[in-house]
Protein backbone atom coordinates (compact mmCIF):
# COMPACT_ATOMS: atom_id res chain seq x y z
CA UNK A 1 0.00 0.00 0.00
CA UNK A 2 1.02 3.55 -0.35
CA UNK A 3 0.85 6.47 1.96
CA UNK A 4 1.43 10.30 1.54
CA UNK A 5 4.19 11.55 4.12
CA UNK A 6 4.14 15.75 4.82
CA UNK A 7 5.64 17.52 7.09
CA UNK A 8 6.53 21.40 8.25
CA UNK A 9 8.26 23.66 9.34
CA UNK A 10 11.56 22.72 10.64
CA UNK A 11 11.26 19.18 9.41
CA UNK A 12 10.09 20.36 5.96
CA UNK A 13 13.51 19.75 4.46
CA UNK A 14 13.12 16.34 5.52
CA UNK A 15 10.89 15.69 2.24
CA UNK A 16 10.59 17.23 -1.86
CA UNK A 17 7.95 19.96 -2.11
CA UNK A 18 4.67 18.63 -1.68
CA UNK A 19 5.85 15.68 0.50
CA UNK A 20 6.26 12.08 -0.54
CA UNK A 21 4.91 8.88 -1.32
CA UNK A 22 5.91 5.73 0.61
CA UNK A 23 5.49 1.84 0.43
CA UNK A 24 4.20 -0.10 3.22
CA UNK A 25 2.92 -3.61 3.57
CA UNK A 26 -0.51 -3.95 4.09
CA UNK A 27 -1.50 -3.09 7.51
CA UNK A 28 1.34 -1.22 8.50
CA UNK A 29 0.81 0.64 11.90
CA UNK A 30 2.54 4.47 12.45
CA UNK A 31 5.20 3.00 14.97
CA UNK A 32 6.34 0.84 11.15
CA UNK A 33 6.65 3.93 9.59
CA UNK A 34 8.52 5.65 11.88
CA UNK A 35 10.87 2.80 12.48
CA UNK A 36 11.70 3.12 8.38
CA UNK A 37 12.15 7.10 8.38
CA UNK A 38 14.44 6.35 10.96
CA UNK A 39 16.44 3.16 9.51
CA UNK A 40 16.37 5.20 6.22
CA UNK A 41 17.54 8.14 7.53
CA UNK A 42 15.33 10.42 6.64
CA UNK A 43 14.43 11.58 10.27
CA UNK A 44 16.71 11.09 12.96
CA UNK A 45 15.58 9.48 16.04
CA UNK A 46 15.84 12.78 18.06
CA UNK A 47 13.15 14.50 15.70
CA UNK A 48 10.72 12.23 15.64
CA UNK A 49 11.05 11.88 18.94
CA UNK A 50 9.52 15.74 19.47
CA UNK A 51 6.70 15.14 16.56
CA UNK A 52 3.20 14.15 16.94
CA UNK A 53 2.32 12.35 14.13
CA UNK A 54 -1.77 13.01 12.29
CA UNK A 55 -3.70 10.67 9.94
CA UNK A 56 -5.90 12.53 7.76
CA UNK A 57 -5.46 15.86 9.73
CA UNK A 58 -6.50 13.73 13.29
CA UNK A 59 -3.21 13.08 15.65
CA UNK A 60 -2.62 9.21 15.92
CA UNK A 61 -1.06 7.34 18.24
CA UNK A 62 2.01 4.73 17.37
CA UNK A 63 0.07 1.69 17.27
CA UNK A 64 -2.94 3.18 15.13
CA UNK A 65 -3.34 1.07 11.83
CA UNK A 66 -2.27 2.85 7.84
CA UNK A 67 -4.47 1.98 4.82
CA UNK A 68 -3.92 2.58 1.74
CA UNK A 69 -4.49 6.38 0.75
CA UNK A 70 -3.69 7.62 3.93
CA UNK A 71 -2.20 11.04 4.69
CA UNK A 72 0.85 10.69 6.98
CA UNK A 73 1.89 14.21 8.45
CA UNK A 74 5.06 14.61 11.01
CA UNK A 75 4.67 17.67 13.02
CA UNK A 76 7.29 19.04 14.63
CA UNK A 77 6.32 21.36 18.54
CA UNK A 78 3.95 24.00 17.06
CA UNK A 79 4.87 27.62 17.55
CA UNK A 80 2.17 28.97 16.46
CA UNK A 81 -5.67 32.07 3.39
CA UNK A 82 -8.77 29.90 4.39
CA UNK A 83 -12.17 31.07 4.71
CA UNK A 84 -14.12 31.11 7.74
CA UNK A 85 -15.70 27.31 8.25
CA UNK A 86 -19.39 27.90 7.77
CA UNK A 87 -20.34 26.14 11.12
CA UNK A 88 -17.89 28.31 13.18
CA UNK A 89 -17.49 31.95 11.39
CA UNK A 90 -15.41 32.91 14.97
CA UNK A 91 -12.78 30.38 13.61
CA UNK A 92 -10.76 31.15 10.95
CA UNK A 93 -6.89 31.16 9.57
CA UNK A 94 -6.72 34.40 7.43
CA UNK A 95 -3.56 35.86 5.46
CA UNK A 96 -4.84 39.25 5.53
CA UNK A 97 -3.89 41.78 8.49
CA UNK A 98 -6.63 40.62 11.88
CA UNK A 99 -9.30 43.07 12.61
CA UNK A 100 -9.36 43.31 16.33
CA UNK A 101 -12.44 45.58 17.12
CA UNK A 102 -14.73 43.42 14.28
CA UNK A 103 -14.01 40.17 16.09
CA UNK A 104 -14.63 41.78 19.69
CA UNK A 105 -17.92 43.53 18.32
CA UNK A 106 -19.04 39.84 16.91
CA UNK A 107 -18.30 38.29 20.30
CA UNK A 108 -20.13 40.65 22.64
CA UNK A 109 -23.79 40.31 23.74
CA UNK A 110 -26.16 41.44 26.60
CA UNK A 111 -25.63 38.30 28.77
CA UNK A 112 -22.13 39.24 28.88
CA UNK A 113 -20.10 40.55 32.41
CA UNK A 114 -16.26 40.36 30.57
CA UNK A 115 -14.88 39.41 27.63
CA UNK A 116 -11.20 38.73 27.43
CA UNK A 117 -8.76 39.17 24.59
CA UNK A 118 -5.43 37.71 24.08
CA UNK A 119 -3.63 39.94 21.12
CA UNK A 120 -0.70 38.18 19.92
CA UNK A 121 1.90 40.61 18.40
CA UNK A 122 5.28 39.85 16.80
CA UNK A 123 7.88 41.84 18.94
CA UNK A 124 10.98 43.95 17.95
CA UNK A 125 13.73 41.13 19.70
CA UNK A 126 13.55 37.52 20.34
CA UNK A 127 16.72 36.59 23.19
CA UNK A 128 18.76 40.19 22.86
CA UNK A 129 18.52 39.43 18.99
CA UNK A 130 16.83 42.10 16.70
CA UNK A 131 13.46 40.93 14.90
CA UNK A 132 13.00 41.65 11.15
CA UNK A 133 9.75 39.73 10.85
CA UNK A 134 8.13 36.18 11.44
CA UNK A 135 6.78 34.08 8.90
CA UNK A 136 3.59 32.11 9.30
CA UNK A 137 2.85 28.32 8.19
CA UNK A 138 0.50 25.65 8.95
CA UNK A 139 -1.45 22.48 8.20
CA UNK A 140 -4.02 24.14 7.46
CA UNK A 141 -6.76 21.67 7.11
CA UNK A 142 -5.99 19.93 10.70
CA UNK A 143 -5.32 23.67 12.41
CA UNK A 144 -8.57 25.03 11.73
CA UNK A 145 -10.03 21.24 13.21
CA UNK A 146 -7.81 21.78 16.04
CA UNK A 147 -8.70 25.45 16.90
CA UNK A 148 -12.72 24.60 16.35
CA UNK A 149 -12.04 22.17 18.83
CA UNK A 150 -10.49 24.21 21.41
CA UNK A 151 -13.67 26.58 21.09
CA UNK A 152 -16.03 23.40 21.59
CA UNK A 153 -13.88 22.64 24.65
CA UNK A 154 -14.31 25.96 26.09
CA UNK A 155 -17.57 26.35 25.45
CA UNK A 156 -18.54 23.28 27.02
CA UNK A 157 -16.39 22.87 29.46
CA UNK A 158 -15.24 26.29 30.56
CA UNK A 159 -18.13 28.06 30.84
CA UNK A 160 -17.65 30.74 27.90
CA UNK A 161 -20.15 31.79 26.44
CA UNK A 162 -18.46 32.35 22.77
CA UNK A 163 -14.95 32.40 21.33
CA UNK A 164 -13.55 33.45 18.62
CA UNK A 165 -9.79 32.39 17.60
CA UNK A 166 -8.37 33.96 14.29
CA UNK A 167 -4.67 32.96 13.30
CA UNK A 168 -2.53 34.73 10.81
CA UNK A 169 -0.09 32.92 7.82
CA UNK A 170 2.60 34.55 5.93
CA UNK A 171 4.88 36.96 6.67
CA UNK A 172 4.26 39.90 9.49
CA UNK A 173 5.76 42.57 10.89
CA UNK A 174 6.79 44.21 13.93
CA UNK A 175 3.77 45.08 15.93
CA UNK A 176 1.37 42.89 13.53
CA UNK A 177 -1.55 40.48 15.26
CA UNK A 178 -0.83 36.64 14.85
CA UNK A 179 -3.11 35.23 17.16
CA UNK A 180 -6.22 36.95 18.42
CA UNK A 181 -8.79 34.97 20.99
CA UNK A 182 -11.66 36.75 22.14
CA UNK A 183 -13.44 34.87 25.16
CA UNK A 184 -17.39 36.15 26.74
CA UNK A 185 -18.50 35.03 29.99
CA UNK A 186 -21.14 36.48 32.06
CA UNK A 187 -18.08 36.64 34.64
CA UNK A 188 -14.58 38.16 34.31
CA UNK A 189 -12.98 35.33 36.11
CA UNK A 190 -14.46 32.51 33.77
CA UNK A 191 -13.41 34.78 30.70
CA UNK A 192 -9.59 35.20 32.17
CA UNK A 193 -9.46 31.26 33.03
CA UNK A 194 -11.16 30.04 29.63
CA UNK A 195 -8.71 32.52 27.40
CA UNK A 196 -5.41 31.43 28.83
CA UNK A 197 -6.49 27.92 28.65
CA UNK A 198 -7.03 28.48 24.79
CA UNK A 199 -3.90 30.27 23.85
CA UNK A 200 -1.62 27.71 26.48
CA UNK A 201 -3.29 24.54 24.60
CA UNK A 202 -3.39 26.38 20.72
CA UNK A 203 0.66 26.98 21.61
CA UNK A 204 1.01 23.35 22.06
CA UNK A 205 -1.36 21.27 19.96
CA UNK A 206 -2.15 23.62 16.61
CA UNK A 207 0.06 22.68 14.03
CA UNK A 208 1.37 26.17 13.40
CA UNK A 209 5.33 27.39 13.03
CA UNK A 210 6.79 30.11 12.37
CA UNK A 211 10.49 31.23 11.09
CA UNK A 212 11.73 34.23 12.93
CA UNK A 213 14.03 36.02 10.70
CA UNK A 214 16.99 37.92 12.11
CA UNK A 215 19.34 41.37 11.59
CA UNK A 216 21.74 37.94 11.72
CA UNK A 217 19.83 35.43 10.64
CA UNK A 218 16.92 32.82 10.55
CA UNK A 219 15.25 30.17 12.72
CA UNK A 220 12.51 27.99 13.07
CA UNK A 221 11.14 28.90 16.73
CA UNK A 222 11.53 26.08 19.28
CA UNK A 223 7.91 25.59 19.33
CA UNK A 224 6.26 24.14 22.94
CA UNK A 225 6.48 20.35 23.44
CA UNK A 226 3.38 18.49 22.48
CA UNK A 227 1.00 17.17 25.32
CA UNK A 228 2.84 13.47 26.87
CA UNK A 229 0.47 11.66 24.64
CA UNK A 230 0.72 13.10 20.85
CA UNK A 231 4.66 13.34 21.25
CA UNK A 232 7.36 10.88 20.07
CA UNK A 233 8.31 10.64 23.95
CA UNK A 234 5.18 8.31 24.33
CA UNK A 235 6.26 5.88 21.63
Amino acid sequence: MRVRLLTFGPLKSALPEGGRWCELPQGASVAALLADLRNTGVFSEAALHSAAIAINQEYAVPTATLHDGDEVAILPPVSGGADPIPDSPLVSITRDPIDAAAILASVKAGPDGAVVVFDGIVRDNTRGRQTLYLDYEAYEEMALRQMQLLRAEALEHKDAREVAIVHRLGRLHIGETSVLIAVASAHRGVAFDACRWVIDTLKKTVPIWKKEQFADGAVWADGEPFPEDLSGSSR
